[in-house]
């Protein structure tokens, strides 16, 4: 019998899913061979592991401590500690190459390997030089391959300075109305945007975000969009399948936001959630929309979430954290926000500008002044009659975005009119005027006449 001395039992309490899983990728590359179980075997990703060296390397990387004993006897009770953790315990079954059953086995084990797909749990692996095949000896446990994706190519862009003189030379709006917007948020942390469709809403609640941050870095600034089946639990938290037949407790992206802002307080985050009101909001936000107002942030106000045990953390929205959203006014499938979430935000209503900074921008494009002058003409016309019409609004205007991408070569710019307008701008008024097909037709023969 060992007379290695236990460790206390609270020291568990420290090992989490993460340190086995280093421990199993520690014991890959390493190619380290332990000593080997006798009824039960840890499978993961198609490999077998002995269940307590599994757990006892783990624990030593949790305690950083590489003497530290494992406290639990081998079997049931330190199973159970690795099946708390999402990980598969089985009675063992070795299998001798060349047996009968040897194809069989092996063959269901390769399977497990067709998945290609890195763990929810760890990073994608990185494409490893190819080694040259080593023959199995006999009576060696079949041992499958394994097979990765290669790791994307791409990166954040490296952080870049942008300042409010970088802001004006993009955005249509006066330096008065970008003051405003960015007081609002200071204000109230929390900021809407609303407005026609076309009219720049998120490439605005971009550039408020860089603004704040005082440089172009998208590692500090995430970008969600609402729609009708984004619950609580894709925002906030909630149970996920975890891939091995069970579900586990896992944070949406509010809580991974709030965390990263959290460990650099001193560094504005800015969350933007485009389509704001395409989602049921007080579903979304729950018990976590009065942490939102100003005076609610930081951990004097946590709360504890409804899906976390008893001994978690509790949850609160740190202070650096900025909220802005963007609304389309003129959806008529939405329902108006109540005057509870209304309260923690800042409006900032976005009109269309067919005026002088859409000119100044199709000129320096190259775009020609009589095309330039059709277009100014044509759709302040219609968004006039669109505001008048007390079926429509100002809500339903159209915006400028529609013609802020001009072809590169000055001669395709007629047709490249003549297609908005035909292909976005008349099937919009066909479904404005639906009931009233005659209107409809006048209002796009006079915006298709030259």
């Amino acid at each position: 019998m060992s007379t290695t001395p236990s460790a206390p039992a609270s020291d568990l309490s420290v090992l989490t899913r993460d340190h086995v899983l280093r421990a199993l990728r520690h014991i890959d590359r390493r190619g380290l061979e332990l000593p080997p179980s006798t009824v039960y075997e840890l499978v993961y990703k198609g490999r077998r592991y002995p269940p307590r060296p599994v757990a006892e390397m783990a624990l030593r990387l949790a305690l950083k401590q590489a003497d530290a004993p494992w406290p639990l006897p081998a079997g049931a009770p330190t199973n159970q500690v690795l099946e708390r953790l999402s990980f598969t315990v089985t009675t063992k079954r070795p299998v001798l190459a060349g047996s009968p059953h040897d194809g069989d086995v092996a063959a269901q084990q390769d399977m497990q390997q067709l998945y290609t797909g890195a763990e929810e749990d760890e990073p994608a692996a990185a494409p490893q030089p190819k080694q040259p095949t080593k023959k199995r000896p006999a009576g060696a446990l079949a041992a499958p391959t394994e097979a990765a994706e290669p790791a994307p190519d791409y990166a954040l862009v490296p952080p870049t300075p942008y300042r409010r003189a970088d802001a004006l030379k993009e955005l249509f709006i006066s330096e008065a109305r970008l003051d405003d917007a960015l007081a609002g948020l200071e204000r109230k942390r929390n900021l809407i945007l609303q407005g026609p469709p076309g009219t720049g809403k998120t490439f605005l609640a971009r550039r408020l975000a860089w603004l704040l941050l005082g440089e172009q870095d998208d590692s500090r600034v995430e970008l969600v969009q609402f729609h009708p089946s984004y619950s609580y639990e894709d925002f906030v938290q909630g149970f996920r399948p975890d891939g091995h037949g069970g579900f586990r407790l896992t944070d949406g992206v509010l809580p991974d936001v709030c965390r990263r802002a959290a460990e650099e307080p001193e560094r504005p985050f800015v969350l933007l959630i485009d389509e704001i009101n395409r989602g049921h909001l007080n579903r979304i936000f729950g018990e976590l929309l009065v942490l939102l107002e100003p005076d609610k942030r930081g951990p004097g106000h946590a709360l504890r979430l409804p899906y976390a045990p008893a001994e978690a953390p509790r949850f609160f929205v740190p202070d650096n954290l900025y909220l802005i959203g963007t609304m389309n006014t003129a959806d008529r499938s939405l329902a108006p926000l109540d005057y509870a979430l209304r309260r923690r935000f800042a409006f900032v209503p976005m009109q269309p500008e067919f005026g002088e900074p859409l000119r100044a921008l199709l000129a320096q494009r190259g775009v020609p002044k009589v095309v330039i002058a059709r277009l100014l003409l044509r759709l302040n016309e219609l968004n006039q009659t669109i505001a008048d019409d007390p079926e429509l609004g100002p809500d339903f205007q159209l915006g400028h975005s529609y013609f802020c991408q001009p072809p590169a070569h000055p001669a395709q710019a007629p047709a490249w009119l003549n297609l908005i307008l035909e292909q976005e701008i008349a099937p919009l008024l066909d479904d404005y005027w639906f009931d009233q097909p005659t209107q409809a037709a006048a209002h796009k023969k006079r915006l298709l006449s030259a």
